[in-house]
């Protein structure tokens, strides 16, 4: 009734915009003057004007409106499954190519929504994931993932993506225009550690091609391995979105030749939780971002 007052000045205006006859709104200020214990309006003549604690308690009324206005809109929001938060598990160069930009979407077309990253390698997203302490995870599909999570988790493919071969620009297959990885099978090379999903590409690529890979150096971020391979370490395979964004003085990208080796993605929820309105949102804005990476 005060904030109404504050707003149209006369209390049959305030009336008028409450619905309320104007003797009702006169006997609501009363009582409310009674509440509160201080004068909040001096009269003059046919009209009334805010005492200083009047205009105070205005304020604090207009505040706590809008407040209302947006706990209506979030409740809103949240029957629709457009607020609230989500969390989400992922390798590195998932987090740069899919999950951070399938954030930045999402911060325009549903504000309410809060996104948590967590940046995990290997097995620790699934594990996460199961724990309780992620919503979603990506992972990538080795030869442990087939069946080892049994009914805990629902998993959907994301993406595919191809690997590269990283030289030394001083490698004699420097200049080719794709190479063949039998023709590495005498190198030294630069992979990431066991237990990285990357490895075990790796190392199935290379067991492909009937040979086993020579680590000299082990790194699990891929800025790492190309400075090592520009460095004359060895030579390496590399996921191409790992790649973007990187230029390293020494080393050359060049694709495989032949059968292509391939990581595939996918994400993965608890079972039972994927009709959640907020983690329909969050996945399908995952997928349009990995959509963007094969066009």
């Amino acid at each position: 009734m005060l904030k109404a007052l504050a707003e149209h000045g006369t209390v049959t205006a305030a009336a008028q915009a409450l619905y309320l006859s104007p003797s009702a709104a006169s006997q609501q200020l009363s009582a409310l003057e009674t509440e509160v214990g201080h004068r909040l309006l001096e009269r003059r003549g046919r009209t009334v004007r805010l005492t200083p604690t009047g205009a105070v308690l205005a304020a604090h009324a207009t505040r706590i409106a809008a407040q209302l206005e947006q706990a209506e809109a979030d409740m809103a929001a949240c029957s629709e499954g457009l607020a609230g938060e989500v969390a989400i598990a992922a390798f590195a160069s998932a987090i740069t190519e899919v999950v951070a930009p399938a954030v930045a979407g999402l911060r325009e077309r549903a504000p309410q929504v809060r996104i948590r990253v967590k940046d995990a390698e290997g097995h620790a997203s699934r594990r996460l994931l199961i724990d309780g302490a992620v919503d979603i995870a990506l992972g990538v599909d080795d030869r442990d993932t087939p069946g080892q999570d049994g009914d805990q988790l629902l998993r959907r493919p994301l993406y595919a993506e191809p690997f590269d071969v990283v030289l030394p620009s001083g490698h004699p297959l420097a200049g080719a225009p794709d190479v063949a990885l039998d023709e590495l099978r005498e190198d030294p090379w630069v992979t990431p550690w066991p237990g990285n999903p990357v490895h075990d590409v790796v190392l199935r690529a290379c067991e492909e091609a009937r040979f086993e890979p020579r680590p000299e150096c082990l790194a699990d971020d891929s800025r790492a391995v190309c400075a090592l391979v520009a460095a004359g370490a060895g030579v390496a395979l590399v996921p191409r979105s790992a790649l973007h964004g990187i230029a390293f003085k020494g080393a050359v990208i060049r694709p495989v030749r032949g059968g292509r080796p391939t990581r595939r993605v996918f994400t993965a929820v608890r079972s039972g939780s994927e009709g959640h309105p907020l983690l329909k949102l969050t996945l399908r804005a995952l997928r349009d971002q990995a959509a963007t990476l094969l066009d």
